[in-house]
């Protein structure tokens, strides 16, 4: 494999190997425990498209143990989570990740925010929950069988929410803080903001611009946060 170590190499044949041998009996179903372990980041993102390919052609039904969540939503149809030996909820990792049942699986699935607040109002498909964590209230769409009154969590990924520099258009969701931690990963970097509140956010953003430092969000920066009220996940578990 060309631009692989010889390490790689070996790791990629055994593995390849062993997979030849479990499946020249044509189980129903094949156990995989840490199958790309060895492997180093850019063998193992191509590997995994690989495995799911045998998986696609064959039929075989896979079971893949594995420590590393990405890998489980990339080569899973279908997730299960469980508590304490039960599951709380099973589905695509779409599903999962983007419709958690629960505050549990939304904390356990990825990174999230949560905050704990009591619904003020219902119009439509919106609702109005009174968050103190951030100061004030929160819009977001609403589920089934909520109603007013209703002691609820507001969870938001950090992918959803914007940072910026200055107050956003919208007055609905935004939030202003500051720049606690800064972690810069190349493609994306995290910020770990403190709202006036004292609450801390996580946020994700993109880096899709090439520019100087002093063009990016830093360190100690006042900021502005917000989100869509479709972005938040209303929870009721």
């Amino acid at each position: 494999m060309a631009g692989a170590s010889p390490i790689s190499c070996l790791a990629v044949s055994a593995s390849a190997w062993r997979w030849a041998r479990a499946l020249a009996k044509q189980p129903k179903i094949l156990l995989l425990d840490e199958p790309l372990g060895a492997l180093d980041k850019k063998l193992r993102e191509a590997t995994q498209f690989e495995l799911m390919n045998i998986q696609h052609k064959l039929g075989i039904t896979f079971i893949v143990v594995t420590h590393d969540q990405e890998e489980a939503m990339i080569l899973a149809s279908r997730i299960a989570v469980m508590d304490r030996g039960k599951i709380r909820q099973t589905g695509t990792p779409t599903n999962v990740y983007e419709f958690p049942c629960s505050r549990f699986v939304a904390d356990f699935i990825g990174s999230i925010n949560q905050f704990e607040g009591n619904v003020e109002d219902i119009e439509h498909d919106l609702a109005v929950v009174a968050a103190p964590e951030c100061g004030g209230r929160l819009v977001v769409q609403t589920i089934d069988g909520v109603a007013r009154g209703a002691q609820v969590a507001v969870a938001v990924r950090p992918e959803k929410i914007q940072i910026e520099r200055t107050r956003p258009a919208t007055s609905v969701n935004a939030f202003r803080g500051k720049v606690l931690d800064l972690g810069y990963f190349g493609k994306d970097s995290l910020y770990r903001v403190q709202l006036d509140s004292g609450a801390i956010l996580r946020v994700n953003r993109v880096n899709d611009r090439r520019g100087g430092e002093s063009e990016r969000v830093a360190w100690e920066d006042e900021v502005w946060l917000s989100f869509e009220p479709q972005a938040a996940i209303l929870l009721t578990e």
